[in-house]
């Protein structure tokens, strides 16, 4: 399994830059991972707060973090794995570039998270591991890198992976969306994004016409309104 193709997967399962996020009006590019966060058990008022967390996080990849959730065997598979499912390439940086393992380390020592979710997750990597030793005699981050797509490969796909590895495969979904949600939700993520936040575009010449005509509307009524209004 390739990056590109475990990160294609990612993209065909998970429901779809600025520099940080200085204040409570940017925490509206967070909304539109809404649905992702629901499906997770997280809520965006605490992903906010797990943003504005790392944000304050030293930005070297290579940097001390003490993990909240995580035990320093899991926080090395986690770290390791996060970049499977997101690569740096030429356009972007990797998934523990943006701290994205970070965001949901914190995110799973929040208040609003269910213990079911903080079960989901470290029961997974523990299948992650056993599945290893059961296949290889070593953990995930023991394997070689082939050996650790191989077992990729057997859980990246839901539509094609076999009943025997339905565990794995919802850990694997679960892991990519919590992944994909604190990339996105990071400086590095919304570059990748080409997402430029509250910038005046002059190029701006208001709604097309097939659009108002299809909604009923005109700029001509509208400004004829605005007009009689003025002169009530």
């Amino acid at each position: 399994m390739s990056d590109h193709e475990i990160e294609g997967a990612r993209d065909d399962d998970l429901a779809a830059g600025a520099p940080e996020i200085p204040g409570r009006r940017d925490a509206l590019r967070l909304m539109g991972m809404a649905p992702v966060f629901a499906a997770l058990g997280w809520n965006v008022t605490a992903a906010e707060r797990a943003a504005r967390f790392v944000q304050t996080l030293p930005a070297a990849v290579d940097a001390a973090y003490v993990t909240k959730f995580f035990t320093a065997r899991e926080w090395r598979t986690v770290r390791l794995l996060a970049d499977y499912v997101i690569p740096r390439d030429d356009h972007s940086g990797s998934a523990t570039e943006a701290k994205a393992p970070e965001f949901v380390d914190f995110m799973l020592m929040d208040e609003t998270t269910s213990d079911a979710s903080r079960l989901a997750m470290r029961g997974g990597l523990a299948w992650l591991d056993t599945e290893c030793r059961h296949r290889f005699g070593t953990s995930f981050v023991g394997a070689t890198d082939a050996q650790r797509r191989a077992v990729l490969d057997d859980i990246a796909w839901p539509k094609k992976a076999t009943p025997a590895m339905s565990t794995g495969v919802a850990f694997f979904n679960r892991f990519r969306d919590s992944i994909a949600s604190g990339f996105y939700s990071s400086a590095i993520g919304w570059k990748d994004l080409q997402y430029v936040g509250n910038v005046f575009n002059p190029n701006w010449n208001g709604c097309p016409e097939s659009a108002t005509q299809k909604l009923g509307v005109s700029y001509a009524e509208y400004d004829a309104a605005l007009a009689a209004q003025r002169n009530s």
